[in-house]
């Protein structure tokens, strides 16, 4: 079998490099046999790729313990779910999965532009099959996935394996990496065709247009992966805590950052011919911080609970991306005449304007992100001084960051296209600013006193606002001349621009997970030393530890205690955090028990048995609001979705103004604002 699967990516690598050159010099020659046979290659790249993706999973499954991945990342006691999670929960592994997503990425990309782009396709290819040779050099040359155990010239198998890493065997792991990878691997697509149009001099927008649902998508599953990730570190790690400026959560924010910057600034080019350098900078930016963030992972550079492990594999990494990036760079100066904008700036007070104050403020949280991540690495290179930086100094810069991008969300559906007269600014801002001021009064009154606390409620309300605003305008025009119900004009009226209205749901799920994020500024904790029958208070509730029990099964030995929860001396609950040692590795685990609720979350983590007598050392947390980040990502999921549905009418941009999207009818020249 290892044989097989080690031939399988040896010719994938082979299969690869013919790909590249026949495609480039097919469309230098304009060679159609030789065009059309690295789009073969491209597919059986893909099967040879599967094939040894099987084959190592098949491994993983029955418990081929020869393979030394095997070995070190299964064992027998192990469920089958976790198992094939396996496949992604090593270094090996997990640069596989990387190199079999990349090749069913190229596959479906290929198949369904096999009729169209004739020009772009060739090195969209070249592209594509560039970045599959630097990962299946990986595969075949510097951590392949297919050795074994060997004495001598023979080759052993163990009787067991060490099983995977106990953080790792939980449900959402088995989505979470999967959810990343997706969104890592899939922003080579609207980077290859990007780089495509640049080698090509394609006229006009034909990349964009191309690329638009793709990078919709693979945003799409980067943001399900993010999601995940903080749901994971939230569930299982112990802390209480989703986020904690971690190196590689970094990493991972990074392109989600870049990209969503670029699906916001495309729609200028779309509509106005303008910010083209902006979209090539941000669509090559956001493809080299998914690469820079799968060597972060990897390389050792940085500590986190994330990473792998300490190795020599960050060297490829880096010279990949110093080919690529140089490359990139001069390819883009080499074209900026290709790359004039067709229209300028009007006007500060207009929807082109908070469009580049979006991209450039995003662009400045990326920058503050990455140089934090890596202060740590340049300090200890310059000075022999590793200085940390935690998480006070990126919540000190990226909070003012973004309540202001909140604050966008909300001025950008009200604001007019080339300019905004005065009078529009009034009528448009009037109720949303009167309705935030309110709001903060009254929490004010209430007793809040934290700053950002009530600028950030107080901005949630005013977005909120304005969105429920543009929805109330369209749907009762559509109402008024349709004879619709409200509800049903709201759903014509999404339909009819899905991609507007999407987005303004997809803004609506980040309103929401700001109101959960803001809640972190009332959070309680306490640690507690109970013993059985002890109860101890943590804001409203009185926690009373009335049990331990503990057991074992195949996998890993487990103690239980029982939490009873009061408020006002009456029961509502009992939870039961648990504590785990792994058999395999002998490594502990937590099992948190939480009591999930819209207004706060009780949070109870079993740290450790009581030193003296029958107890347990309890942490307790309660999270105020923590529930609405998951229920706002529902809201993002929905929205995203919507967007990719065809719109009802096909609408046309002009390059001067953007047509009516509330009736859905154009007469004559007789434009409204959109």
């Amino acid at each position: 079998m290892e044989n097989v699967g080690a031939l399988s990516l040896l010719l994938a690598f082979s299969v690869a490099i013919f790909a590249l050159f026949s495609s480039i010099v097919g469309a230098w020659r304009k060679n159609l046999f030789l065009v059309a046979a690295s789009q073969r290659a491209v597919y059986l790249v893909w099967l040879l790729i599967t094939t040894a993706s099987g084959l190592l999973l098949y491994g993983l499954i029955e418990g081929d313990y020869r393979l030394q991945y095997v070995a070190l990342h299964a064992n027998k006691a192990m469920p089958l779910m976790y198992k094939i999670t396996a496949w992604w929960g090593g270094q090996e592994g997990s640069l596989l999965f990387w190199s079999w997503i990349l090749s069913c990425y190229g596959a479906v990309v290929v198949f369904t532009n096999r009729k169209q782009y004739k020009t772009l396709m060739p090195w969209v290819i070249a592209v594509l099959m560039s970045t599959q040779i630097f990962f299946l050099i990986l595969n075949n040359f510097v951590v392949p996935p297919f050795q074994v155990w060997a004495i001598g010239k023979g080759i052993i198998a163990l009787p067991d394996g060490q099983g995977l890493n106990p953080l790792l065997q939980t449900p959402s792991m088995a989505i979470h990496p999967p959810m990343l990878y997706l969104g890592y691997v899939g922003f080579i697509v609207p980077f290859a065709f990007a780089i495509a149009s640049l080698i090509t001099k394609q006229p006009g927008d034909e990349w964009i247009h191309t690329t638009r649902r793709w990078t919709l998508v693979t945003w799409l599953f980067q943001s399900a992966g993010i999601t995940l990730g903080m749901g994971w570190a939230y569930y299982v790690l112990g802390w209480g805590g989703y986020w904690a400026w971690d190196p590689v959560e970094n990493a991972s924010v990074l392109p989600w950052i870049t990209a969503t910057a670029f699906l916001h600034s495309v729609m200028m080019q779309e509509k106005k011919g303008m910010m083209k350098v902006w979209n090539m900078v941000l669509v090559s930016s956001t493809f080299f911080l998914c690469i820079f963030g799968t060597m972060l992972t990897r390389s050792g550079l940085v500590q986190s609970v994330h990473a792998f492990g300490i190795s020599s594999i960050g060297n490829y990494f880096a010279t990949f991306l110093a080919i690529g990036i140089s490359a990139t760079i001069w390819l883009i100066l080499d074209r900026l005449d290709f790359l004039k904008s067709e229209s300028h700036l009007e006007s500060v007070v207009s929807r082109e304007s908070s469009f580049l104050f979006n991209n450039l403020v995003l662009l400045a949280s990326c920058f503050a992100v990455l140089w934090g991540t890596l202060f740590p690495v340049i300090s200890e290179a310059v000075t022999g001084e590793k200085i940390s930086v935690d998480a006070p100094f990126f919540n000190k810069v990226n909070i003012p960051i973004g309540l202001f991008l909140l604050f966008l969300t909300g001025v950008g559906p009200l604001v007019a296209w080339r300019r905004s007269s005065t009078e529009s600014l009034k009528r448009n801002f009037l109720w949303p600013t009167i309705s935030m001021f309110a709001l903060m009064a009254g929490l004010f009154g209430a007793g809040i006193r934290n700053e950002y606390a009530l600028l950030s409620f107080g901005l949630c309300l005013f977005v909120t606002v304005t969105i429920l605003s543009e929805f109330v305008k369209g749907s009762m025009a559509i109402a008024s001349k349709e004879g619709m119900n409200p509800l049903m004009a709201t759903i014509e009226l999404t339909h009819r621009n899905t991609r507007r209205y999407g987005g303004y749901l997809v803004h609506m799920g980040i309103v929401v997970m700001f109101i959960g994020f803001t809640g972190a500024a009332f959070n309680k904790d306490v640690i507690h030393e109970a013993s059985l029958g002890q109860s101890f208070n943590i804001g409203r509730y009185e926690l009373k530890v009335t049990d331990l029990k503990d057991g074992e099964n195949d996998n890993h030995a487990w103690m239980k205690a029982s939490v009873d929860v009061f408020v006002n001396g009456e029961k509502i609950d009992t939870l039961n955090p648990e504590r785990r040692i792994y058999k395999a590795s002998r490594q502990p685990a937590s099992e948190v028990a939480i009591r999930r609720r819209l207004g706060e979350d009780l949070f109870l983590n079993f740290a450790a048995m009581a030193t003296q007598g029958q107890g347990a050392v309890i942490q307790a947390y309660v999270f105020p609001l923590v529930g609405w980040i998951w229920v706002g990502f529902m809201g993002v999921l929905i929205g995203t979705l919507i967007c990719l549905v065809p719109s009802k009418h096909k609408l046309s941009f002009p390059r001067t103004e953007v047509l009516a999207t509330a009736t859905g009818v154009v007469k004559g020249n007789q434009h409204a604002k959109a």
